[in-house]
């Protein structure tokens, strides 16, 4: 790396940092430097160029942000593996070619020589950009602590019996410590039940209910709202009653038209899949609701983590003891392929029985080796450090997104106040309606290769007449500069299909 970066002249008229962008560019499009190569450490670096080492650190953030180079804590800086571009160009505005993620945002791409990030081939169907949302960035992993807690799960003695019901205390007690801090819920270990994610989790939950009432609960779910997790309730037995959402969530109001209910599962941090935040006053609300109608709340603390703008809202179980089960998972904070979550029960005796009796008889998918890791990665302080990093990344893609598509005609772009995905939700238009504008742009982008979800899925009902519809991006899992790119061919489509006739839809 020394000839393409230590050879630059630096021009007082011309920014440091850009000049030291361009000059690590130009050095891995043609060549010179490989993927893995180590580059200087910051320190080293300003050194040698007589520079600041704030320059070097913003130089570096840039490049890593494009894709260009590997950040990962706890280990040196490397080349990304980019592709080569063709001859005397470089990427639309100076971003790399797809490179620090692997096709479709899997994971890293490993370096030459190593070992794959995750088993199997590419699937030669998968799209060319994935901007289908619920899928975190892997690349700022710190990849010392992450191979640190595998070594010690590798390393504890091998016990002849399975693992507790509700999970290892020492992995309970580490999750109720992050959750306090994190989110000011007040509860210990004995309040945590480890689960194998969001779903199963709230499969245990349904099964719960239904061994404490005696019956199939009723619970209300947003509309729009995951499908997952109607799926996985009516999977074990619920029934499930829409309740329509607002702008700012879940309507409260409308709770008390809906008959009788068992429960209500809401995400008020950052409602699923439009982002409102439910104020203050609803939140109680809910809750006075629930205690009217001896209902359970279901709050599943989606997004909390990656806050954008604003201070966050306390955190439903944090106002209630007694009513509150949080369901949370780490799936959209490390990745979803670890399959790990958990529960954090409320002071209610006869909940908390039925649901140790369910999870006796159906024993909890998480290996006692996944616990013993994920204990030692949160007792590191590494889960801590991860999300400030990515919580950082996160925030300056959102940025692009806001900058592509925050201002095309006939569309609002939404959900962007936290978490790891926007809405471009189309309005009605010449006579057209929102769904034919949104399948024309998800076909067309899909046949370019880029994938994006339909804001329609997330409705209970997508066929009604009325349904809104849109497109739901999700922004966290590739790079930089496959993001441009895609951003691009969206506003473009987009403007496409809201100037073409009826004719064309």
């Amino acid at each position: 790396m020394d000839g393409p970066l230590l050879s630059i002249a630096l021009d007082r008229g011309r920014p440091i940092v850009g000049q030291l962008v361009a000059a690590v560019r130009r050095g891995i499009l043609t060549g010179a430097m490989l993927p893995g190569d180590p580059v200087p450490s910051t320190r080293a670096l300003a050194a040698e160029l007589g520079v600041s080492r704030s320059s070097i650190v913003a130089a570096y953030d840039q490049l890593a942000g494009e894709g260009y180079l590997e950040q990962r804590q706890g280990a040196a800086t490397r080349v990304a593996a980019v592709p080569s571009a063709p001859a005397g160009r470089e990427a639309p505005g100076g971003a790399s070619p797809p490179g620090r993620e692997a096709p479709g945002g899997a994971g890293p791409v490993p370096r030459p020589g190593g070992p794959p990030t995750l088993p199997g081939s590419p699937d030669p169907d998968a799209p060319r950009i994935d901007l289908t949302p619920g899928r975190p960035s892997t690349a700022r992993l710190d990849e010392r602590a992450w191979r640190a807690a595998w070594r010690a799960a590798a390393a504890s003695v091998v016990p002849s019996d399975a693992p507790p019901p509700f999970g290892l205390p020492a992995l309970r007690d580490r999750l109720a410590d992050h959750l306090r801090q994190a989110r000011g819920i007040t509860c210990t270990g004995d309040d945590v039940v480890i689960t194998g994610g969001t779903s199963e989790g709230l499969g245990l939950l349904a099964l719960a209910l239904h061994e404490r009432l005696g019956r199939p609960p009723r619970i209300a779910v947003e509309d729009p709202g995951y499908p997952g997790a109607r799926a996985a309730l009516v999977r074990h037995g619920a029934t499930v009653v829409p309740v329509p959402v607002g702008v700012d969530g879940l309507d409260v109001a409308a709770l008390g038209t809906l008959g009788r209910l068992d429960a209500v599962m809401v995400t008020p941090s950052h409602q699923y899949p439009l982002g409102g935040r439910l104020p203050v006053a609803d939140r109680f609300a809910v809750l006075d609701w629930a205690r009217a109608h001896d209902a359970v709340v279901i709050e599943d603390d989606y997004d909390s983590e990656f806050r954008h703008t604003g201070a966050p809202f306390p955190a439903l179980a944090s106002l209630d003891a007694e009513r509150v089960v949080l369901v949370g998972s780490l799936s959209k904070v490390l990745t979803p392929w670890l399959r790990f979550g958990h529960l954090v029960l409320p002071a209610d005796p006869a909940l908390r029985a039925a649901v140790e009796a369910v999870r006796i008889d159906i024993a909890t998918p998480v290996a006692g080796p996944m616990q013993v890791a994920m204990a030692a990665l949160v007792e590191s302080g590494a889960l801590r450090r991860h999300i400030a990093t990515a919580r950082r990344d996160y925030s300056h893609r959102r940025r692009l997104v806001i900058d592509a598509l925050g201002a095309v005609p006939g569309t609002r772009l939404t959900a962007l106040a936290g978490g790891l995905h926007a809405v471009l939700e189309f309005e009605p238009a010449r006579g057209r309606t929102a769904a034919a504008h949104a399948e024309r742009v998800s076909q067309t982008l899909a046949a370019e290769g880029v994938a994006v979800a339909r804001l329609s899925a997330y409705a209970f009902d997508p066929d009604l007449p009325g349904t809104r519809d849109g497109l739901v991006i999700g922004y966290a899992a590739v790079g930089d500069a496959q993001l441009v790119e895609a951003l691009g061919r969206v506003r473009d489509v987009v403007r496409a299909s809201l100037d073409a006739g009826p004719e064309a839809l």
